[in-house]
């Protein structure tokens, strides 16, 4: 078989959405995974729609996701242009191939397919109905993923509007075979068009591609494809949050293929090794963010600190929770305590806020639960001397000290845990307490309990 050569052909509109991602990201597998050739094509014919900067998105969204391309925009290649408004003389050749082949006529000022079959040709009223009438052999399409599909067209269609401009089916088929395509793998939504295409590379005397229709992705809730405008929906929205883009990546792949077996995190280098048609489901797909975030989590526990902390750094000074000049020592020992409850990059001010600021909120309902047990006021009342006479503020001598202050109260050291916390983050739950003591240090952990006791 001759070298693989796939393309993700997108509408640059301004968006960059989970499903495009999808298509792209499948596109580039396959590519990779056979050896062969990932060409980005541009459908920029819509003027009113595609700018520079909807362009921008788009190829930011796929260098960001890593979705390199051998041939295309800023790369070039030997089938250029890869932009459909540069492309009107090669459409020009090749409708004027089916006009001298007799494939085509005019009606209400467009250019129309005559599709191949007997055809009624009387014009009175009492035939009026059965004009449009074709009887044509089934198209049969051999889907590297759907299977066996048949299905006829029974009306000729159109490849040039009335204002000059070509339709979708005509262009899409017509650069696939001008630029060498051998796969064709986009979503299953497409496969009602299929038949159309197939009956104009028969037209061109041209083999058809492989296709491979992939399955749709469904909204969260599981009603509907997923559109734009649903949550979670833009790929540009991971990135401004600070997912990690292999994390995203990741999950991408994973709606609507598998490895066969139960893992969900898988590098790239494996996902190419074993992408390929038959770990494509049929069956549709669910997006779930929860699901992306928790393996956005793992990928965020995986990295060394220093690069934790270089990702985190901008988005916590942007945010207001650190100075641009904040002490880089501290900084890495909050995030080594923080990152591994990380879920995301966006969430890292709400879980260390307080680390870095005094004018932490208080969280009520943790206050009110502590409050039923014992006084708080009280509790910190009694450490507070032992905190302030200990010389080595380590978790390890703020441990030996309260516990031996507990044993002699006849309580569990950990009496004292729900207050202390409290009273230093504002919060119930974070990093280990006593480390994280240990790093906002003494003089911070003693001006809080004295400013909480009052």
């Amino acid at each position: 078989m001759s070298q693989v050569r796939v393309r993700f052909a997108p509408s640059p509109t301004g968006f960059f959405h989970i499903g495009s991602a999808r298509t792209a990201l499948f596109n580039w597998l396959y590519a990779r995974h056979t050896g062969g050739t990932f060409v980005l094509r541009i459908e920029d014919t819509d003027k009113e729609r595609n700018t520079d900067e909807a362009l921008r998105v788009l190829l930011e969204g796929m260098r960001w996701l890593g979705l390199d391309w051998d041939e295309g925009p800023e790369v070039g290649g030997d089938c250029g242009p890869y932009f459909q408004s540069q492309r009107q003389d090669i459409y020009d050749e090749y409708l004027q191939k089916l006009v001298d082949a007799g494939r085509t006529y005019e009606k209400d000022g467009a250019i129309w397919f005559k599709l191949e079959g007997e055809r009624y040709t009387a014009y009175d009223d009492y035939l009026k109905a059965e004009i449009e009438k074709v009887k044509t052999q089934p198209v049969v399409i051999d889907d590297a993923v759907r299977g066996r599909v048949e299905r006829a067209e029974e009306k000729d269609f159109v490849l040039v509007r009335k204002d000059g401009s070509p339709v979708f089916h005509f262009v899409n088929v017509v650069d696939d075979i001008a630029m060498g395509i051998t796969h064709v793998i986009r979503g299953e939504d497409h496969l009602s068009n299929t038949s159309k295409h197939v009956e104009l590379f028969n037209a061109f005397g041209v083999t058809p591609p492989v296709f491979a229709h992939i399955p749709l992705i469904l909204k969260e809730e599981g009603s509907g494809k997923m559109s734009k405008r649903d949550k979670g929906a833009l790929i540009e929205d991971y990135a401004e949050r600070g997912f990690l883009a292999a994390a995203v990546r990741n999950y991408i792949s994973l709606l609507g293929w598998n490895p066969k077996d139960e893992r969900e995190k898988l590098d790239i280098g494996e996902i190419i090794e074993l992408f390929d048609f038959p770990g494509i489901n049929k069956g549709n797909s669910r997006f779930d963010e929860k699901k992306l975030s928790a393996l956005n989590a793992e990928y965020l526990r995986e990295l060394n600190l220093e690069s934790f902390t270089f990702l985190a750094r901008p988005l916590l000074n942007e945010a207001g929770v650190i100075a641009e000049d904040e002490d880089e020592d501290y900084l890495q020992a909050v995030l080594g305590l923080c990152q591994p409850k990380a879920r995301s990059l966006d969430t890292m001010s709400e879980l260390c806020g307080y680390f870095f600021q005094d004018d932490y909120s208080m969280d009520e309902k943790t206050g009110n639960k502590i409050a039923k047990k014992a006084d708080p006021k009280e509790l910190l009342a009694e450490i507070l001397p032992i905190l302030e006479g200990l010389e080595n503020f380590t978790a390890d001598a703020i441990q030996a000290s309260l516990e031996a202050h507990a044993e002699s109260k006849d309580l569990k050291v950990f009496a004292y845990f729900p207050a202390l916390r409290y009273s230093v983050s504002g919060q119930g739950g974070g990093p280990d307490l006593l480390p994280m003591l240990e790093v906002m240090g003494k003089v911070r952990v003693v001006s809080r309990i004295q400013r909480f006791i009052g």
